[in-house]
């Protein structure tokens, strides 16, 4: 049966190849739509590693003075006079806000290696992990014990901790941020070890990610945010009362206060922006292949009329012909996407994008993509399999 078919389609190579492009396309654009969508999926369903629900942030925008903005006296008055409000559960400190595009980037090396590990990077008050929830897996958050020590603490996430200390514990051990060859090599330990951290959202790749520990008494010139969590059921007017509140402590500052679930949805739309882009372009192009697909199926259809009359002829019921029809657009559309599998295939076996195409995504965007095609292939041969099952012997003794 499978040669049956195959060899009225050889016949017309040079008709079915500029078809077979067509198809090819479409695969390969559906394709790309089912991947990213089956890797927004997944990523979607990862943990971030902190709860945004009734956390605000504040980002404190001074005019004076950086340097002023980091002073003990200062910071201690944010966190006592916001601490004081009825509304507010918890105060921290944080260099930039959870899902913010802001990004701090840095490179951590062992103190007796030059292999070099690239990593994302935020600094957080001792109290800014319990406001956020983070998920602790080993060791023990920042605390007032690990002010004065000769190196600075920090915390890593657990994918980080795997692959610089695969096989055992990262707690306690020693890391730095400046080349191993450098003349002043600043050493950090660290505390303890979290749940991998992705503070860009839902849709953010986990990577690579450590927190430092902001020193009330150093002080450090990026911390410009206050998270405060606020008590559930908290209205959004609340936002005039914590902004004079604000301004009691520092007049000449600004403050843009936005609460985190307001920033993960605008995060949310602008993330999936690409998405809805594809989708448009795919749905176009899809519907461009369903026309040009029906209206080759239909011009072949009514070419073959003599060889289609002649089998029914000879007995071929108007299944067989309906079915033959059918079948070869499916066959054709085959033929296609295992062309497209042969180089898209190399994706996952050589890695070139990483985790963002794993083999869990690869398998779930080549089923949608290929259910799609077969789609589309079959309701665009229906009806020209129709008529051609409907065409009487006599129809072919009068074509000319």
């Amino acid at each position: 049966m499978f040669f049956h078919i195959l060899k009225p389609i050889w016949k017309r190579k040079f008709k079915n190849l500029l078809l077979s492009l067509e198809i090819l396309l479409a695969f390969c654009v559906v394709f790309g739509l089912a991947l990213m969508s089956a890797r927004y999926f997944q990523l979607y369903h990862l943990p971030t590693g902190f709860e945004y629900q009734d956390v605000w942030s504040v980002r404190m925008m001074g005019t004076g003075s950086l340097d002023a903005k980091n002073d003990s006296t200062v910071t201690e008055n944010f966190q006592r006079s916001l601490a004081a409000l009825p509304e507010v559960e918890q105060v921290g400190f944080i260099n930039y806000s959870p899902y913010s595009n802001a990004t701090w980037r840095s490179d951590l090396y062992l103190p007796d290696s030059q292999f070099r590990y690239p990593v994302n990077v935020s600094e957080m008050a001792d109290e800014t992990l319990a406001l956020l929830k983070m998920k602790l897996l080993d060791g023990r958050w920042f605390s007032a014990e690990d002010e004065g020590r000769p190196e600075r603490a920090i915390m890593i996430n657990k994918k980080l901790a795997d692959s610089m200390f695969p096989g055992k514990s990262a707690v306690g051990q020693l890391v730095t941020d400046t080349a191993p060859d450098s003349k002043n090599v600043k050493l950090l330990r660290i505390t303890g070890v979290v749940e991998d951290f992705r503070n860009k959202g839902e849709f953010m790749a986990p990577t690579n990610f450590s927190i430092m520990r902001f020193s009330r008494v150093t002080g450090a010139k990026r911390m410009e945010v206050v998270l405060v969590k606020v008590k559930p059921g908290t209205s959004r007017a609340f936002e005039e009362k914590l902004n004079q509140q604000l301004k009691l402590i520092r007049s000449d500052w600004g403050y843009r206060i936005s609460p985190l679930v307001d920033m993960r949805k605008s995060k949310m739309t602008e993330d999936t922006i690409p998405l809805m882009m594809l989708a448009v372009i795919a749905v176009f192009l899809l519907v461009m292949v369903g026309f040009g697909l029906f209206g080759v199926l239909w011009q072949n259809t009514t070419q073959r009329i003599p060889e289609i009359g002649l089998r029914r002829a000879v007995g071929a019921s108007s299944g067989h012909i309906y079915q033959q029809i059918v079948s070869e657009q499916l066959l054709l559309s085959s033929i296609a996407m295992l062309a497209g599998m042969v180089f898209l295939i190399q994706l996952p076996l050589t890695g070139v994008l990483g985790d963002a195409i794993n083999w869990t995504v690869f398998i779930t965007a080549t089923v949608i993509s290929m259910a799609v095609i077969y789609a589309i292939s079959t309701l665009c041969s229906l009806y020209p399999a129709w008529r051609a099952s409907r065409l009487s012997p006599t129809e072919a003794l009068h074509y000319e």
